[in-house]
C-alpha cells in the first residue's frame, strides 16, 4: 500500500479510536494561525488579559506549532461534551444558592482528557509499527488547556465549530458545552475541510446578557471584567464596582453559554466523571462558606475548583453572600470570619457584612426570591 494511502487509513482509524475513547468529534488540521496571532497581539496590547501575563509569554510558540513541538505537521483536535445537569437557571435565580460553572462540577477534565489522548497516542504508535511507517520518526504530544496552544482557532480550522461572539467555540450540532484537546503530531495526515462557518448572524444575546459587560465588542473579551477571570484566575481583590454585578456566581460564569441559541442542540455528557460532586450544582452559599479548609480540600479533591485555594474560595463566596437577600444566618456566618487571618478574605467579608446591613429587614428563607443578574431568564 502506498504511503499516502497508509496515512489516509491511519487518519480514519484515529477518528474511530477517538470516538471509542469517548470523544464526540475528532478532526485533523494543518493550522494557519497568522490571523489568530494578530488578534492575540492586539488583545494583549489592550491589556485585556489582566494579570494573566502567561498569555503573552512563549513568543511564537503559541501560534507556530512546530516551534512548540518540533516537526509538527498536523494537529489532531478533539471535543468532549461535559454538561451534566439542566438546573443552571434555577440556581442562578436563587440568590441563596452558589452558582458554579458547569465545567467544574465533576472531575478535573485536564486529567481525564489527557489520559484519553495518551491512549489515542499509544494506538497511533502501534499502528505506525503495523503499517511499516517507522521511518517517518513519529513525534507527538497531547495538550489539554495546559500549554501555549491556541486551541480554539485550531479547532475552528479543523471543523469542530466556529468562534462565536462570546469568544467560545460553537458547534451547530453541539452548542458549546464541551472541552477541547489536541495532539501535535509529525505525520502528514490528510486534513479535514471545515464545514462549520460562522453562524452567529445578527444575534447579540451573549453580549447583552453578560452581567459585567465584559465584551467591549463582538468576538473580544475583556478578561478584567469577566466573572470567570475574577473568580478563578485573579488572585487580587475583586473590584468593588463589579461585586454587586456578580450575583451568586462564585466560580466561573456560564451566562453567555446559557443564552446562546445554539446550545439548544447540546447533549448531556455520557461521562460519569463529569457528574456533580458533593451537591455542588445546588448548594447554599452559607453551607459552602462554612466549610473548613479541610472540608474544602476533601470536597474538591480531583476537581478544578481546588486550584483557586481556600482563601479565594471564601473571597468569592463572600461576594455571593453580600449579594444575597438580607438574612441573619448570613450575617452570623460572615461575622465568624470577620477576623480571618487572610487580608483578602477579611476585606470581602467586611464588604459583604456592609451589604447585608444596608439591606431591608431580613426575610425568612422561604420568603426570599431572586432575580439578581438573571435578566435573560424572564419571558
Amino acid at each position: 500500500m502506498p504511503e499516502t494511502n497508509k496515512l489516509k487509513d491511519l487518519a480514519k482509524k484515529v477518528k474511530a479510536w477517538g470516538l471509542e475513547l469517548g470523544f464526540q468529534q475528532v478532526a485533523i488540521s494543518q493550522p494557519d494561525l497568522s490571523s489568530a496571532s494578530k488578534n492575540l497581539l492586539s488583545w494583549l496590547d489592550k491589556g485585556y488579559q489582566g494579570s494573566m501575563q502567561w498569555m503573552g509569554e512563549h513568543g511564537e510558540k503559541r501560534y507556530t506549532p512546530d516551534q512548540l513541538v518540533e516537526k509538527t505537521l498536523r494537529v489532531i483536535s478533539v471535543r468532549m461534551d461535559y454538561l451534566a445537569d439542566n438546573n443552571m437557571i434555577a440556581v442562578l435565580k436563587d440568590d441563596n444558592k452558589a452558582y458554579i460553572s458547569r465545567y467544574a462540577l465533576g472531575r478535573d477534565y485536564h486529567k481525564l482528557i489527557r489520559k484519553r489522548l495518551a491512549k489515542l497516542g499509544k494506538k497511533i504508535e502501534t499502528e505506525i509499527d503495523f503499517l511499516g511507517l517507522n521511518h517517518l520518526q513519529l513525534t507527538q504530544r497531547p495538550f489539554v488547556d495546559s500549554a501555549p496552544v491556541m486551541e480554539k482557532p485550531i479547532a475552528e480550522q479543523a471543523g469542530l465549530g466556529w468562534i462565536g461572539k462570546n469568544t467560545l467555540l460553537l458547534n451547530d450540532k453541539a452548542g458549546s458545552w464541551f472541552f477541547l484537546g489536541e495532539i501535535y503530531i509529525s505525520l502528514e495526515l490528510p486534513v479535514d475541510i471545515s464545514e462549520q462557518t460562522n453562524k452567529c448572524g445578527n444575534c447579540r444575546a451573549c453580549l447583552k446578557v453578560c452581567p459585567t459587560n465584559a465584551f467591549p465588542e463582538p468576538y473580544v473579551l475583556d478578561a478584567r471584567r469577566c466573572i470567570s477571570y475574577l473568580t478563578i484566575e485573579s488572585q487580587e481583590p475583586i473590584p468593588k464596582e463589579l461585586r454587586p454585578l456578580m450575583g451568586n456566581r462564585v466560580f466561573g460564569c456560564d451566562d453567555c453559554q446559557i443564552i446562546c441559541p445554539w446550545n439548544r442542540y447540546s447533549s448531556k455528557t455520557k461521562e460519569m466523571d463529569f457528574s456533580p460532586r458533593h451537591n455542588l450544582d445546588n448548594s447554599d452559599l452559607v453551607t459552602l462558606f462554612e466549610w473548613t479548609e479541610e472540608e474544602f480540600l476533601n470536597n474538591t479533591e480531583g476537581s478544578p475548583i481546588r486550584r483557586i485555594g481556600y482563601q479565594r474560595w471564601l473571597r468569592n463566596l463572600s461576594v455571593g453572600l453580600g449579594n444575597a437577600p438580607a438574612s441573619q444566618r448570613i450575617v452570623d456566618a460572615l461575622n465568624k470570619r470577620a477576623d480571618d487571618p487572610s487580608a483578602l478574605v477579611r476585606e470581602h467579608v467586611l464588604w459583604a457584612i456592609d451589604q447585608q446591613q444596608a439591606l431591608d429587614k431580613p426575610q425568612a428563607p422561604e420568603q426570599q426570591s431572586s432575580d439578581s443578574g438573571v435578566k435573560f431568564f424572564k419571558a
